[in-house]
């Protein structure tokens, strides 16, 4: 991978509407309209990151770049939001005032798949080819977008810790589901007081519930914005679902793009155990099933985004090498 400091690598930051709901994007490199760039040079292939839950795209924000740089700069690297997963900058609303509903139940979980392929439709012209990253709920996300629609013209698809079935049913979903769908609006409640503390008290507390956990400092400044009441709330409300909906492994759409799929499963993972991960190797024998040796934690967007984005630039470096 080259050597570039953040502060040389292209960032732009948008805070658009996509299906009538708030959504930020990130995007790495020089390319920030696909549609209206009319550069004889334009990439015809884009990395597309669909993060985990919450979907706050400055988590990732380490990771694109780390990725831009990884491809020598080539290739844009864009990461976008979940509906709602953001706190819409001032004078802009949650949702659009347009007097119409573009679509129902944007904020739920088959809301968002609907949200990324309308993204892709109105920013990717049709014959970029793309390379989808997922993160956790991003992977179930990414398998619905295929299975919708199967034209999408798709190089290559990582799913990264994969939250694709039995939600419920793991160490963490055990704990979580009682919580986010039963007692999902008591919580409202003392998050809706801290929205009134200084920021140093907010950002203070943050420390505190990350004792013993290795972060990087740009966490703490994102996670400043789950303090807004319509971010966090969006985010629980996805949770309850996926706890009630991710619960079969869609084994159809996973064999009829196997050969374009890569999984990396967590070797300490309480979201997806390692024996979702043994299950995954024995039904799918010519798949490209791996297990993380690194101890990597789920979130790996924490401690070792760079890490991460090596290892993605070597596991493609033969299929870009084709282009």
């Amino acid at each position: 991978m080259k050597t570039t400091s953040e502060e040389q690598v292209p960032l732009h930051e948008e805070f658009i509407y996509c299906s009538g709901a708030a959504t930020q994007v990130l995007k790495c490199g020089p390319w920030k309209d696909l549609q209206k760039d009319e550069s004889k040079d334009l990439p015809k292939l884009l990395f597309l990151v669909v993060p985990g839950n919450p979907g706050l795209v400055s988590f990732y924000k380490t990771f694109i770049q780390a990725l831009y740089c990884g491809f020598n700069q080539q290739y844009p690297v864009w990461i976008v939001s979940h509906a709602g997963h953001c706190k819409p900058p001032g004078g802009m609303k949650m949702t659009e005032d347009t007097g119409m509903k573009e679509l129902d139940d944007v904020f739920g979980l088959s809301g968002q798949i609907e949200h990324k392929l309308n993204f892709v439709r109105k920013n990717v012209p049709e014959d970029t080819k793309l390379v989808l990253i997922g993160h956790s709920i991003g992977c179930y996300i990414i398998l619905e977008m295929m299975k919708r629609v199967p034209e999408l013209q798709v190089l290559r698809c990582l799913l990264l810790f994969p939250t694709i079935e039995r939600m419920a049913e793991s160490p963490h979903g055990k704990i979580m589901t009682p919580l986010l769908c039963k007692l999902r609006y008591l919580l409202y409640v003392p998050l809706y007081l801290m929205t009134f503390l200084p920021e140093r008290v907010q950002i203070s507390l943050l420390r505190y519930w990350m004792q013993g956990i290795k972060y990087d400092d740009s966490f703490i400044v994102t996670s400043l914005d789950l303090y807004y009441m319509g971010c966090s709330a969006n985010a629980m409300y996805i949770a309850s679902q996926e706890m009630m909906k991710v619960v079969e492994r869609d084994n159809t759409t996973i064999r009829q793009n196997l050969k374009k799929l890569i999984f990396y499963y967590g070797s300490r993972d309480k979201w997806c155990p390692t024996q979702y991960y043994d299950e995954m190797k024995k039904d799918f024998p010519d798949g490209d099933i791996r297990l993380c040796e690194r101890r990597m934690n789920h979130a790996f967007v924490l401690h070792a985004s760079k890490e991460m984005a090596d290892m993605i630039a070597d596991w493609l470096e033969d299929d870009l090498a084709k282009l």
